[in-house]
């Protein structure tokens, strides 16, 4: 089927659908938590593989088909091997017609937008970038293996993502980039990133490589959060962002990134769940309820 008819249909509304499950936003701002806990996740940190064995636990919890895509990224230029691991959860196999909810679990090894330049090398705790996206997955994945929805439903926790400094981009996105290059066939109706959605002042603003490349699905994602009356969602295009959603685009996956980058305490020391909210976990985890299941 077509995406646009699955769009289309997915935007009629009948009286017969049971209403979705409620999304918590305070159980999903205890997953934010249980990442910090394990302190900053850069790759080659006890951090990054104490969260990977925690998302591997969880995951576990919701379903039994998790696996791992391990990948070696060689940085020449640093003389650095980075040992990383993109994580993949499926839920109900069986369904043809699929989508993909993302983001990413690596945060970045330096912070070297601090205010304070004597803390630029230290990597960052990445509360908000790096700990968001995850945590409103992890509810949605305990929500979907209670209840099922009307899509199969795969996730992907990419690692790699926060590697490069600023002006190397080549060094940004690798997990969705090894992705992206070994999908095989996997072709899901779309995909839907999500990063940097736990900020307290939560505004989303569409993203202009979604809107140009994946305009569907902006569309059914602001129509979902308008009949919600979710107001963090503003129809203005704001931001050009190289994310993950890029080389999943470029593979041909029809996919957008929901992103707040009004965020003042990016790739600081200061992004700290202090800065997080529930209520904003819960506003991004309703609108994707809503999609799942109506």
């Amino acid at each position: 089927m077509k995406l646009g008819l699955l769009l289309l249909l997915g935007l009629v509304y009948s009286c017969g659908f049971s209403s979705p499950p409620k999304f918590d936003g305070k159980e999903a701002f205890d997953y934010l938590m249980d990442q910090c806990d394990l302190g900053p996740r850069n790759p080659g940190s006890e951090g990054h593989q104490r969260c990977k064995k925690y998302l591997l636990d969880k995951l576990g919890q919701y379903t039994n088909l998790v696996k791992t895509q391990d990948f070696v990224y060689q940085d020449i230029s640093q003389n650095t091997k980075l040992e990383l691991t993109n994580i993949i959860a499926s839920f109900y196999p069986e369904e043809k017609q699929r989508i993909l909810l993302c983001a990413h679990w690596d945060t970045r090894p330096f912070a070297d937008r601090d205010p304070d330049s004597s803390l630029r090398e230290n990597p960052i705790l990445g509360a908000n970038d790096g700990g968001s996206g995850v945590a409103v997955l992890l509810e949605i994945a305990r929500i979907i293996s209670q209840k099922k929805p009307k899509w199969g439903v795969d996730m992907i926790f990419f690692d790699g993502e926060d590697y490069g400094p600023e002006d190397e981009l080549e060094k940004f996105c690798l997990g969705s980039k090894y992705f992206a290059e070994n999908k095989g066939k996997y072709k899901p109706e779309f995909g839907i990133l999500l990063d940097m959605i736990g900020d307290k002042d939560l505004n989303i603003y569409k993203e202009r490589y979604s809107t140009r490349y994946a305009k569907e699905v902006v569309d059914l994602v602001w129509d979902r959060a308008r009949k919600l009356q979710v107001g963090c969602f503003h129809d203005s295009t704001k931001y050009v962002m190289y994310d993950d959603h890029v080389p999943l685009l470029e593979a041909g996956i029809p996919c957008i990134d929901l992103i707040d980058f009004d965020y003042p305490y990016w790739h600081t020391t200061q992004d700290t769940p202090d800065k997080c909210s529930a209520e904003s976990l819960r506003k991004i985890g309703e609108v994707l309820i809503e999609i799942l299941y109506h």
